[in-house]
């Protein structure tokens, strides 16, 4: 007897160490196999190759591959050219893969609900495996997810506006995994017509331009944006050819022809390429340096445009594609950023100089009259020092983050007729594992900084829950809730006993996330107020 209880117990230890393969899976590529989850949760399927590399660098992605026998849908960590650090070169060139990761009693015909992850990451890092992205908690609440590789850095966003190098190729990825998931969701028993386009950062910024594109256009049904927004600064790039010579004359190429830029980047490997830095401006700070970002491309014969017009002229005229909502911020995002900054570059900060780019103030004498009146705001007249970085980062927040978000809810506001759910995320709890990390005493501060909603969302196979699983339960139904209803609290509940209403034009408003629910007015701060006042006036209207 005692025999057979330790071969019982010794049995369910060995499977956890041994994959459990699942039944091969179908797709228009051919057949794959994944993996069973170690605790028997859910299924695996990693690695799953959407599209392939251009036969040219910047170009957009080539055709959905096809292989021979069955697929071992199992490798973890493929990524895309990117740096690490300052010098470290990691990813490689095939790339464009998609991570699905569904129910285990998921079978075709299903119809499980599909919500598709963009990762964030400036647009010149990240990669959507499980290490950070883990679908535990969201798959447990009845729906399919799908993470995805795509282009980042220079590889992703060189946009020269020649045939050659149009721009936007990370973007025209990410329409290619939609694209896939439309194609083959159903093979792993997903719903293509109940899909929800979500993302953090970059990634919410990603969904944002989605919104915006005709690429796009019917390839989800819902949309979800987590402090990032297709208005912020740092997710535009403006003047893209200038751009990208900055690189190349730091490469100690001297010429301004764009085909010469094309050739001398061209030449260059995918490690020099990531490796190589633009340094920023003396006084601007460190976001400044996200500098290959999606663009508005030219109309080239023969080449799909991903986007050919001002977001913000696309929003405020309602030309875009319309669907529910949920929008929202982190309530003190400035703080990652302004832990960023180190002893070198704090002493130079000047206000009038880290304006963002979307403002155009011709006049030098305005400028410094806007950056007194925010210093006045954010540091009482004071010059950046350690000592004030927690207050700085809220200026940090304000005019990168928060201020894009809010303009870009209120012109959904009156040109969009479905449901707009907006939020502050306020909550300091032990799994704000960006804010606990911080330092110069930043982690000491109230509320949640960018990033931090991240790991309340998925599970990380190196942290624990931290007993934090009331937040990580409340945050997980209500964006699954959003999945399958199109609203994120459908009926009161213990979990959920607040209503959380959609936000209108009359009395516009946000859900504050926090212990306690709570509302709050969408201009919630005087210095958004006056930030909204500045760019009515001087909003850049040119590229």
């Amino acid at each position: 007897m005692m025999k057979t209880y330790w071969m019982v117990l010794w049995s369910l230890w060995a499977a956890r160490l041994v994959r459990q393969p699942t039944l091969p899976v179908r797709v228009a590529g051919g057949w794959l196999r994944g993996v069973i989850a170690p605790d028997g949760s859910h299924k695996r399927y990693l690695a799953v190759p959407y599209a392939t590399h251009p036969v040219k660098r910047f170009q957009g992605p080539g055709p959905e591959p096809t292989w021979r026998g069955i697929l071992e849908a199992i490798e973890e960590n493929i990524q895309c050219p990117q740096r690490i650090g300052a010098s470290i070169f990691i990813g490689q060139e095939e790339c464009l893969i998609v991570n699905v990761y569904t129910p285990v009693d998921a079978t075709t015909g299903s119809k499980y609900p599909v919500m598709v992850y963009v990762h964030g990451g400036g647009f010149y890092s990240g990669y959507g495996a499980s290490l950070l992205y883990g679908p535990d908690y969201l798959v447990s609440k009845g729906v399919i997810l799908v993470t995805m590789n795509y282009r980042v850095n220079i590889q992703g966003f060189a946009c020269l506006r020649i045939k050659e190098a149009p721009g936007n190729a990370g973007m025209k990825d990410q329409v290619a995994a939609l694209k896939w998931v439309q194609r083959n969701i159903h093979a792993f028993g997903g719903d293509p017509n109940s899909v929800t386009l979500f993302g953090e950062s970059a990634g919410a910024a990603s969904v944002s331009y989605h919104i915006l594109s005709p690429m796009s256009k019917n390839l989800f049904h819902k949309a979800i944006m987590q402090s990032g927004s297709s208005l912020a600064a740092w997710s535009r790039q403006y003047n893209p050819v200038h751009m990208a010579s900055l690189l190349t004359k730091v490469m100690l190429y001297a010429s301004d022809d764009v085909y010469d830029i094309y050739n001398a980047l061209m030449k260059t490997s995918d490690r020099d390429l990531v490796v190589t830095r633009v340094p920023r401006e003396e006084g601007n700070v460190i976001i400044s340096e996200c500098i290959h970002t999606p663009c508005v491309e030219a109309e080239i014969p023969g080449i799909e445009p991903f986007m050919t017009e001002d977001p913000y002229d696309l929003l405020s005229s309602g030309k875009y594609y319309k669907v529910p909502m949920i929008i929202g911020i982190n309530k003190a995002e400035g703080l990652m950023f302004s832990d960023m900054e180190n002893g070198t570059t704090i002493p130079k900060i000047v206000f009038e100089k880290s304006l963002p780019k979307n403002l155009d103030i011709p006049e030098e004498s305005k400028r410094k009259e806007i950056g007194d009146k925010l210093k006045e705001f954010y540091l009482g007249g004071s010059e950046v020092t350690y000592d004030n970085l927690g207050k700085f980062s809220s200026f940090y927040g304000e005019a990168y983050f928060s201020l894009p978000v809010l303009a870009e809810t209120e012109l959904y506001l009156s040109t969009n007729e479905n449901s707009i759910y907006t939020y502050i995320f306020s909550y300091s709890g032990r799994r704000n594992i960006v804010k606990l990390t911080l330092g110069y005493g930043l982690s000491n501060e109230p509320g949640a900084t960018h990033a931090d909603d991240i790991f309340y969302l998925f599970q990380q196979p190196l942290i624990p829950s931290f007993f934090e699983n009331n937040m990580i339960d409340r945050l997980t139904t209500m964006w699954t809730n959003f999945a399958k209803y199109g609203d994120p609290t459908p009926k009161a509940s213990d979990l959920l006993p607040v209503k959380w209403l959609p936000t209108n034009k009359s009395s516009p408003h946000s859900l504050i996330i926090d212990r306690e629910f709570s509302t709050t007015p969408l201009w919630f701060t005087d210095s958004l107020k006056y930030l909204r006042d500045v760019y009515e006036k001087y909003r850049r209207k040119t590229d």
